[in-house]
């Protein structure tokens, strides 16, 4: 199961996962984004239009994909928004919210119902593997909501970790740095810096997240990536301060 995976690193890690091998199950929100991506995947494909913050819409999707497949091996909490990069005082509470909502209540929510299958099907276990970026270690200016959830993932990946151990799930990290994708488009133009300035920030292909997570993917569950960070190498990250 790969969310978001309608675009961007989604899109891509799906398309990477299908050609290794996986059977794969794409989630959003748009069925538009959705079938192009089954199409280049193929036979083994199966299409969850759903909302990551919609509890039912959840359930209803993960119950979709063991009836299509009989058993979930991996679940890439990968679907994620922002806001709008304004101060703190200017931010609405339901800019707050829709954050809060799609990046971590709603890789919780599909991480407890891939915790129900992982945990009852035979052979039991299985892998997530969160999205949590470089905003999980380093803040960019304005990027309140955003910054929040992602350290929430950290914590939220360490917590499955643990209690996944006694029933053969492991939980990974993985935290990207300027992939080009949609949220990355205005790197081109220009990021805030912390100094205030706007400066063009480097940024990779996609395609190279999509290795490491099929990388991370195809490990035996008695061997996990517990974080790795992928990142454009010359982006301001490393010196920060």
């Amino acid at each position: 199961m790969v969310t978001g995976a309608g675009s961007g690193i989604g899109r891509a890690s799906a398309i990477a996962l299908g050609e290794a091998g996986f059977a794969v199950a794409l989630m959003g929100r748009r069925e538009d984004r959705l079938a192009p991506v089954a199409e280049v995947i193929g036979e083994r494909v199966t299409v969850v239009v759903a909302d990551v913050a919609d509890e039912r819409q959840v359930a209803r999707g993960f119950e979709r994909v063991f009836e299509r497949f009989g058993r979930l091996d991996l679940l890439f909490n990968n679907a994620g928004t922002s806001s709008p990069a304004v101060p703190i005082d200017e931010l609405s509470l339901s800019q707050w919210q829709a954050v809060v909502d799609t990046n971590l209540t709603g890789s919780f929510l599909c991480a407890r119902e891939a915790f129900r299958l992982m945990k009852t099907q035979s052979p039991m276990g299985g892998r997530i593997i969160n999205n949590g970026s470089i905003s999980a270690h380093v803040p960019r200016l304005y990027s309140v909501p955003y910054t929040a959830t992602k350290h929430a993932i950290t914590g939220l990946t360490k917590a499955l970790s643990l209690e996944g151990r006694a029933f053969d799930i492991a939980c990974g990290q993985i935290d990207i740095g300027n992939a080009e994708s949609e949220m990355t488009e205005r790197t081109k133009l220009g990021m805030l810096q912390p100094n205030g300035e706007l400066a063009t920030e480097p940024v990779i292909d996609v395609a190279h997240i999509a290795k490491a997570v099929v990388y991370m993917a195809s490990l035996p569950l008695d061997a996990n990536v517990q974080f790795m960070t992928v990142m454009a190498t010359k982006m301001p990250y490393i010196g920060r301060g």
